[in-house]
């Protein structure tokens, strides 16, 4: 009995792996998982496809590449260079130690602190990353060395009115996890409203307070607030003509509102808030997918531990 010739399978583009994984010898490697090969399927830059298998940083893979230190279906890759999904892509142990060394800081951020560059007088938020900041309780085996302020950059940011979680990381991989074009990560707040008609008049319209979830209530806002007002804040609103994700949206008390929103646009809440009649208050960011702020100090930080994923 003869068996007819078997089609050549029809190849899909990779999903990413969460992690590429070590070989013996010291190197890393990544390629598709069984069945994810692609022999028809456009190729795609080295540096982009790094970073889709969560290997590295565009920019970082670029910096890998130019020292070669990454290797292409067994030979040494070159800049620029395109690739199909299911090649084969080796780094060396040079790259895994400058990747090991990297860190990443969680900072709780207070009132009048920028997160990125230092604008209109106010200090950036790396300001604060220095030895004597440390919190006290902070349990992860890193040892502080000025090196790691180089390339430090904010994941995110935080107006200079909110305080809260603030991540800084050296680490490509953990930026594009949080704020990659195509991440899609919890964030969490706990917000102090009071409606747009008792909002006291004010010389800037978007001054705030302090919040701390201990705060007492002085005023009953929940109770005065139409019920499809809240649904129409959990979903149904748009900015600059384009409308908004749906948002996990309750009160933690008569005056806070908790909200989980999994996108950022610029004063988000605030504007999600005026919308429909309140006025924020107070901000506060407590978490970031699985990493909470917890007990952190305002004007401490703390290292990522190596067993902590956002």
């Amino acid at each position: 009995m003869t068996h007819p010739t078997p089609k050549p399978a029809a190849f899909k583009r990779a999903p990413k792996p969460t992690q590429a994984a070590p070989e013996p010898g010291g190197r890393v490697s990544a390629s598709p998982p069984a069945g994810g090969t692609s022999g028809g399927a456009a190729t795609s830059r080295l540096n982009k496809r790094m970073a889709e298998l969560g290997m590295a940083s565009r920019r970082e893979a670029d910096d890998w590449i130019g020292r070669g230190w990454v290797k292409v279906n067994g030979q040494v890759a070159t800049m620029g260079m395109q690739v199909a999904p299911e090649a084969r892509i080796e780094v060396n142990k040079q790259a895994q130690g400058q990747q090991a060394n990297q860190v990443t800081i969680l900072l709780n951020k207070p009132m009048g602190i920028v997160s990125g560059q230092a604008e209109d007088g106010h200090l950036p938020a790396i300001t604060l990353v220095q030895p004597q900041n440390r919190w006290a309780d902070d349990n992860a085996r890193f040892f502080f060395h000025p090196k790691q302020l180089q390339s430090l950059v904010p994941a995110g940011r935080l107006d200079i009115d909110s305080i809260g979680l603030l991540v800084l990381t050296q680490d490509g991989r953990v930026a594009r996890q949080l704020i990659g074009e195509d991440a899609v990560m919890e964030k969490e707040y706990l917000v102090r409203v009071t409606t747009l008609a008792g909002a006291p008049a004010s010389g800037r319209r978007d001054d705030l307070a302090e919040i701390h979830e201990g705060d007492p209530v002085t005023t009953n806002v929940q109770a005065v607030f139409p019920p499809e007002r809240l649904a129409l804040l959990r979903h149904g609103l748009a900015l600059d003509g384009q409308a908004l994700k749906s948002a996990r949206i309750s009160w933690q008390n008569p005056e806070q509102l908790r909200v989980v929103l999994t996108e950022g646009k610029k004063r988000q809440i605030r504007r999600m808030c005026e919308l429909v009649g309140l006025k924020v208050v107070g901000l506060k960011r407590v978490r970031i997918g699985n990493v909470m702020l917890g007990n952190l100090p305002v004007g401490q930080w703390r290292y990522l531990a190596p067993h902590e994923r956002f």
